[in-house]
């Protein structure tokens, strides 16, 4: 049985699906919470969540615009996983840039579900720091307990996967990595994405990071590295 310290928000204006996915995660152990729309959503205590599963076509206010609204006025960390029945390329990069660290379309089975559940709530506790730890290269330092990007002391809030592509390129400050290495490593092998969502991530990030963001270099085709020669 999964941890009920692991709790979940569901938010899908189909009450229906709410109310299957909602069983099936308590048979799994988990501690569930359901709301049907954005604007209940934006009235929750969000923190206490772990993950939110999240649709994407809903009323006046979208899964995606929740998920930025969540992202950047919030400054929600929390692992999001989209469901939606949106499955072109552009839907997904959006999705991606948005911070989600999953995405399935509908329809889907329980089993697939719960998986998916599962894989990004393992990840997400293996990515816990000890407090206070910290990566620093000239200017530009990582916060592992608060999960921010400090530069010259000011506080620049990132989506988890744009944290974790950042702590990989500046651990590694001596390799270059191509998108294969960095879609590997940051999204592993349970979700599909394509090469670009990784130029998507690079780019946002070079825009937060300003002036630092030439740290962030694109060798030659090869793949992209932290370069702050």
């Amino acid at each position: 049985m999964s941890d009920k310290k692991n709790k979940i928000l569901i938010v899908d204006d189909e009450e229906d699906l709410c109310e299957i996915i909602q069983f099936n995660l308590n048979g799994e152990g988990y501690d569930t919470d359901v709301a049907n729309s954005a604007e209940a959503v934006l009235k929750m205590d969000l923190g206490q969540y772990k993950l939110i599963l999240l649709d994407v076509m809903m009323g006046q206010i979208s899964g995606f615009k929740l998920a930025d609204i969540m992202r950047k006025e919030l400054k929600l960390s929390t692992p999001i996983i989209f469901i939606t029945a949106k499955t072109t390329e552009n839907d997904l990069l959006t999705g991606f840039s948005l911070g989600a660290d999953d995405y399935i379309t509908k329809p889907f089975s329980i089993k697939e579900l719960t998986a998916r559940v599962k894989a990004v709530l393992t990840r997400s506790k293996t990515q816990d720091y000890q407090p206070d730890q910290v990566l620093k290269i000239e200017d530009v330092e990582l916060n592992f307990n608060k999960k921010e990007l400090i530069i010259k002391g000011q506080t620049i809030s990132l989506t988890r996967k744009e944290f974790e592509i950042l702590n990989l390129l500046m651990s590694n400050t001596d390799r270059i990595f191509s998108r294969e290495e960095i879609l590997r490593t940051v999204w592993e092998d349970d979700i599909i994405v394509t090469d670009r969502t990784v130029d998507v991530h690079i780019s946002r990030l070079r825009k937060k990071m300003n002036k630092h963001g030439e740290y962030l270099k694109n060798k030659a085709g090869y793949g992209y590295c932290f370069d702050y020669s």
